[in-house]
């Protein structure tokens, strides 16, 4: 019995030596105002870049490779002010800081309140570019900082790549749109206290959520137990998208029986923004609710409910901006008095979110959840059938039309039309009612009616989530993902406009039957018209990830499978598409995607870190670009593959107490991509278009398309004294072409039976890829005052715009006559002159920021201002080549016009603009 005794002592004893041996660094984090424990606060030990994150009651803990000696505890969340703790670290002992606190930064209020994506996607119908501010808006690091809220108003793309390449999720689930791979901003908007919670990785680091794409992963967690307890109210005003903004938030935190709420409405309106016409109607409605079953299992249902409305602006060609200035709209005119918008967009897409976590053990969890997302996007239109165009910047109502005319310029017609269009210049709506009045008495259908162009969507995603901590240097990510997508596409007619008789539903140019097997029928508002068919996707995917993290190094691996499923249903028989070509269930479609990436991060010392990524992925092609033409036909685009993405960056980290730099090398190249575009051609060369006509409505087929971006990223800043930061950032950016792709036409009027010519290659290589400025370049300071008041200005400086180009313009089609013969009078050196892509002028934005807040008692007051482009700069964010002159002699004759006909049509940047916010947090 003794020596059984004895045994156990000395068992209890070893043990507890063993606790008391071991190296621990613990602590807690809470509200600087309410004392309340924060959660997911990141904690590093920057010696060794160990991170960890607080948990639901705000305790972290690092007992693993714990650095000896003087270190410092770095912590910080998106809202607060980073703080930094000196600590001094001996063996075998337990460092416990409790109760650290973190204030509510008000500068970070710049994050979401200024610029968000939703707000400022002013040409994402058009061509495509996009802002970056979204996906960025949780980092830390200056560089991408500068990128979102300095550089996105020029339209900035980050590395020169499409948000497509950049996954955003919410609470796990992946929201990026299937048909084009972008995230629909606007269907969260004016959400922004409750989508503060964010993780971001970068470029192709490891995300815990998915294996991403090369451009990273933003996870925006809307859990309602890690919201701080309290509410917030706040108003804004401005010149920008909107011209004000109420919000109000309330969150409990987490109560004693284990459940938390919370929940936030929004409301964003303006009768107009900076362009005319362009008006703003928003509302937001948001409630996430959180159930907690002991420690291992929680429930949280959130619910997104955000309508939008707003009017949209027009690119114009510069001879319309000579005369009416970059606020400018034609897409308006005046009706009773007030400004109509033809061109509305809506949204209108709910989101229900249902999600399990499950902690298997402490170091094992499983997070499960369903998602299911409907509703509607339309974009509204004024379609002409018997009547002519009325747009107000129509070429032929334009002094440049006149001043082209073959027999010698009209001198005076051009200056007729020219006052004509200082004096009126937008739509003449009661023109239009009084056309299709007269047709009531004649007893004929409407010449113009107004009809939104609809997709109604219903998307099921449903994905498990695992993580586990195998030691205290291996982590293991994994998840399975499955998506079902059903896309109902038609047009609907919104108002005849004064019709009693309604309209046709057939193509009035071609006399085609949209519904053959219903040819003839008049349809009246809230009716389908022009096109009706169905989109089906299923995308099965899954991705596994190990991290492996020591003292010196750190390093992953990662891949990723996927399946994706595409086909098309139409409702509709067009009759220039009979039978089985148009109607009914076409083709189904499959692609393989695989993914690998592996990167690593060297920790030369504690302030020098060298970081590498390279990865390479295969995917399927989005559905926009699978279809050559899906509003008529089934036809795929040829010979359709997936598209391959390599990418590798290396970047050289720097970080001391008071400097933080970030030097970065990258290299992406994208190949077997396609782009299918809409317009209507002058020019045309070949045998298939009907009656000899060189001109058409055409779809555009770009195939095999490969582009390469190479390019350097800087960010630096320094605390120079403790109220005085220094920063900058510079973006020194190639994004080309790298290789001549074929392109095809298809038309309703080319006679050949798959209404399609091929033009061969265009010869792209080399031509600059559109897409905002190609090198961006900044400079600033902030100044933080001890009595919670700051104030910061920056200096932008942007270099290597250049204008989309018109790729038909680059095939042979240039140089041939509609007989297929070379043009007898074709110049290599005009020739060369005529496609020589334009590169926009350079241009400087300064901009100002600032704000104070006040605390009383628990609750603070503040507000936040910003000044954009103080200067009043007038400059270009994107453009594009008209497509309509596609041969040499046409593009000859209109550049010969001192104001082109056809000119490129541009983007302008607001000028001098204004946000204030003003805020209550309690």
């Amino acid at each position: 019995m003794k020596k059984r005794l004895f045994i156990s002592l000395f068992g209890m004893f070893s043990i507890f030596t063993g606790f008391a041996q071991q190296t621990i660094v613990k602590g807690s984090v809470k509200d600087a105002v309410s004392f309340e424990p924060i959660p997911n606060v990141s904690v590093t030990i920057e010696e060794t870049n160990q991170t960890t994150q607080t948990d639901a009651k705000g305790v972290f803990a690092f007992s693993a490779n714990v650095p000896l000696g003087e270190q410092v505890l770095r912590i910080s969340k998106a809202g607060y002010i980073t703080k930094r703790y000196p600590i001094v670290v001996n063996e075998a002992r337990i460092v416990n800081i409790t109760d650290m606190t973190l204030e509510f930064d008000i500068a970070s209020s710049q994050d979401l309140f200024t610029i968000t994506l939703s707000d400022d996607e002013l040409n994402d119908d058009t061509s495509g570019s996009d802002n970056i501010s979204g996906l960025l808006s949780s980092s830390l690091d200056v560089f991408q900082r500068t990128a979102a809220f300095e550089f996105s108003a020029s339209f900035f793309r980050m590395r020169g790549l499409d948000s497509e390449n950049g996954s955003v999720l919410i609470n796990g689930i992946e929201m990026n749109k299937v048909y084009d791979g972008r995230p629909q901003w606007s269907n969260w908007g004016g959400l922004n206290d409750m989508l503060r919670n964010q993780e971001l990785t970068s470029g192709l680091t490891p995300s815990a959520y998915n294996f991403g794409g090369i451009l990273g992963t933003t996870n925006m967690n809307t859990r309602a137990s890690n919201y701080r307890e309290g509410g917030q109210i706040t108003y804004s005003s401005s010149n920008r998208s909107y011209t004000n903004r109420a919000m109000a938030s309330y969150a409990t935190g987490l109560m004693k029986n284990g459940w938390s709420m919370a929940m936030m409405a929004s409301r964003r309106w303006g009768n107009e923004g900076y362009q005319d016409a362009t008006f703003y109607d928003a509302n937001s409605f948001f409630v996430s609710i959180e159930k907690q079953f002991g420690d291992k299992h929680s429930l949280n249902i959130t619910s997104i409910y955000a309508p939008n409305r707003r009017g949209k602006s027009s690119p114009n060609t510069q001879e319309v901006y000579d005369l009416k200035g970059i606020k400018y709209n034609d897409y308006w005119g005046w009706q009773n008095g007030e400004k109509r918008n033809s061109r509305i967009k809506k949204v209108e897409e709910p989101i229900l979110m249902l999600n399990h976590y499950w902690n298997l053990s402490k170091k094992l969890t499983l997070n499960t959840n369903v998602g299911y997302q409907f509703g509607r996007v339309g974009n509204s239109r004024l379609d002409y059938a018997g009547g002519t165009n009325p747009s107000p910047t129509y070429y032929q109502k334009l002094p440049s039309y006149f001043l082209s005319d073959p027999d010698g310029p009209d001198t005076a017609g051009a200056y007729e039309a020219e006052q004509e269009f200082l004096n009126n210049g937008q739509i003449d709506w009661n023109r239009i009612y009084d056309a299709n009045l007269t047709n009531n008495v004649a007893g004929t259908t409407a010449a113009y009616v107004l009809y939104e162009d609809r997709s109604d969507d219903k998307l099921l995603t449903l994905n498990s989530i695992l993580n586990s901590e195998i030691n205290q240097n291996i982590i293991v990510n994994a998840s399975v993902n499955y998506k079902k997508l059903t896309s109902e596409n038609f047009g609907e007619i919104l108002d005849l406009l004064g019709s009693n008789t309604g309209v046709l539903n057939v193509d009035s140019f071609d006399n085609y039957q949209y519904d053959s097997q219903n040819p003839d029928r008049v349809v009246g508002e809230g009716d389908t018209y022009r096109y009706n068919y169905n989109l089906f996707a299923d995308v099965i995917s899954g991705y596994a990830q190990a991290q492996f993290k020591y003292n010196k190094i750190d390093f992953y691996l990662s891949g990723s499978a996927t399946n994706t499923s595409y086909q098309r249903e139409g409702l509709w028989e067009h009759s220039r598409f009979p039978g089985e070509l148009s109607h009914g269930k076409g083709e189904a479609l499959t692609f393989n995607g695989f993914g690998t990436k592996a990167g690593f991060t060297y920790k030369i010392t504690g302030k020098h870190l060298v970081d590498v990524n390279s990865g390479y992925i295969t995917k399927a092609p989005s559905l926009r670009n699978t279809y050559s033409n899906s509003r008529e036909n089934h036809n795929i685009v040829r010979d359709l593959e997936e598209e391959k993405v390599t990418a590798m960056d290396a970047s050289y980290i720097f970080r001391s107490p008071i400097v933080k730099a970030k030097l970065t090398a990258y290299y992406s190249r994208i190949e077997d991509a396609n782009e299918v575009g809409f317009y209507f051609a002058d020019g045309l060369s070949g045998e298939a278009i009907e009656d000899n006509d060189t001109s058409a409505f055409v779809q555009e087929v770009l195939q095999g398309i490969d582009k390469k971006n190479i390019g350097a990223e800087l960010g630096i800043e320094a605390q120079i004294t403790p109220t005085i930061k220094l920063k900058g950032a510079a973006s020194v950016g190639q994004f080309t072409y790298d290789n001549n792709p074929e392109l095809y036409l298809t038309s309703a009027n080319f006679t050949s039976p798959s209404g399609s010519i091929s033009y061969g290659k265009a010869n792209l290589k080399d031509y600059k890829v559109a897409g905002g400025p190609q090198r961006a370049y900044s400079v600033g300071f902030e100044y933080r005052d001890p009595e919670y008041w700051w104030f910061g200005a920056t200096a932008n400086f942007f270099t290597n715009t250049y204008a989309d180009i018109n790729t038909l313009t680059r095939t042979e089609n240039f140089y041939l006559d509609a007989d297929g013969l070379p043009f007898n009078d074709y110049d290599e050196d005009v020739a060369r002159a005529l496609l020589k892509q334009e590169k926009f002028d350079d241009y400087m934005v300064i901009n100002l920021v600032g704000g104070k807040s006040w605390k009383i008692g628990g609750k603070y007051v503040g507000f936040f201002a910003s000044i954009g482009n103080l200067l009043d700069k007038e400059y270009k964010t994107g453009g594009f080549e008209q497509g309509r002159n596609a041969n040499y002699r046409e593009l000859r004759d209109d550049n010969a016009n001192p104001a082109r006909i056809f000119g490129n049509k541009y983007w302008y940047a607001r000028g001098a603009n204004y946000f204030v916010n003003f805020y209550l947090r309690f």
